[in-house]
């Protein structure tokens, strides 16, 4: 590697030179590969650049091969070791401590914990929701303590994502849940997840996203986002209050994500068995309102639909303390999509009280 482009909470941002001469950009994870210096040889895994990824766009360092980590601490060593094994049986599978394991401090609050008490969680398909749904709860209550738990449908390290990095401070802490890792706290499954965000971080509400980067290979099943339906079943089975931000679109190019995404219908429509507070805002285009409204009218046997106000709602977008972007579009060239998702913050705020 030649040189350190910049860093933000465990993760490194690299210029290396490969053999052939070609200069690429990577990113190296310090707690799995150690921190790279210049003038280090990397082992790189470059699939994410050949195939074109617009959210991997990354090298990624697999190893340092001439100054390998330490290696870390057995159980047997450290009763805070942990045993929780993830991206499990890949060559960098991490073992973490689970917030609900034996050795961990938080053992107590949650071994026999069973209920969210009626925390509202707002369920979203896409990471780029995260921070605008955070922007709608903070345009109304300013104090709120929000957790954010990150799903393993998207990048599984939470240091992967930019956007995560610089919403710290907005948060009271981030969960990451089933394969994902890198969080503040780690949970084996969503549902204990759920429950430390409730009984540990004492949050007043929650979000459930996955990370940046989505699979989807055009079908109606095959995408990762599905999960959003099983995350409302495990709100409504732990007694929270699911709120549903809705993927609306009037500038996707593509016809299964314009007005109400075949995401969101699939999801809360085919997948969620339990009820949703599902949020649309009450200022749409009026072409695009009623192609809402035509869209929803299905899964209002089993869903809540509520139309939310959002008056103040574009300055606290605009205020947003990261780039608000999904698939490479901002606030003003997918406004709908942004609004859509601070909206369900902001009910579910307010279902917060």
């Amino acid at each position: 590697m030649t040189a350190v482009r910049r860093e933000w909470k465990g993760a490194v941002e690299l210029d290396v030179t490969l053999v052939d001469g070609a200069a690429v950009r990577a990113l190296a994870y310090p707690e799995l590969v150690g921190r790279p210096q210049a003038g280090d040889r990397v082992l790189l895994n470059v699939n994410a650049l050949l195939m074109g990824l617009g959210t991997g766009g990354y090298a990624l360092v697999v190893a340092l091969p001439d100054r390998l980590p330490p290696d870390p601490p057995t159980p047997a060593e450290s009763r805070a070791a942990g045993h929780l094994v993830k991206a499990r049986y890949t060559p960098l599978q991490p073992i973490l401590l689970g917030v609900d394991e034996e050795a961990s401090p938080h053992r107590a609050a949650l071994a026999d914990a069973d209920d969210l008490s009626g925390l509202p969680v707002v369920t979203a398909d896409l990471h780029s929701a995260l921070p605008a749904v955070l922007a709608g709860i903070r345009a109304d209550t300013p104090n709120a303590r929000v957790a954010y738990l990150l799903t393993d449908g998207g990048a599984l390290p939470a240091w992967f994502s930019r956007t995560l990095a610089g919403l710290r401070e907005h948060l009271v802490g981030t969960i990451s849940v089933g394969q994902a890792f890198g969080g503040d706290l780690e949970a084996g499954t969503l549902h204990a997840g759920l429950l430390a965000a409730r009984h540990v971080l004492h949050a007043d509400l929650a979000v459930v996203a996955q990370g940046p980067g989505n699979l989807g290979t055009g079908t109606r099943w095959g995408f990762s986002g599905v999960a959003v339906g099983e995350a409302v079943n495990a709100i409504a089975a732990l007694g929270g209050r699911p709120v549903g931000s809705l993927r609306i679109s009037a500038a996707d190019a593509r016809p299964r994500h314009r007005g109400v995404s075949h995401h969101s219908l699939t999801a809360y429509g085919r997948v969620a068995l339990a009820s949703a507070e599902l949020v649309v805002p009450d200022q749409l285009d009026p072409a695009l309102a009623t192609t809402v409204e035509v869209a929803l009218a299905p899964l209002a046997a089993r869903h809540r639909v509520r139309r939310v106000p959002v008056d103040g709602l574009d300055a606290a977008l605009r205020a947003s303390p990261v780039p608000l972007s999904t698939m490479g579009r901002g606030l003003d060239a997918d406004y709908a999509y942004f609004l859509a998702a601070a909206a369900a913050g902001r009910h579910a705020a307010r279902l917060a009280g």
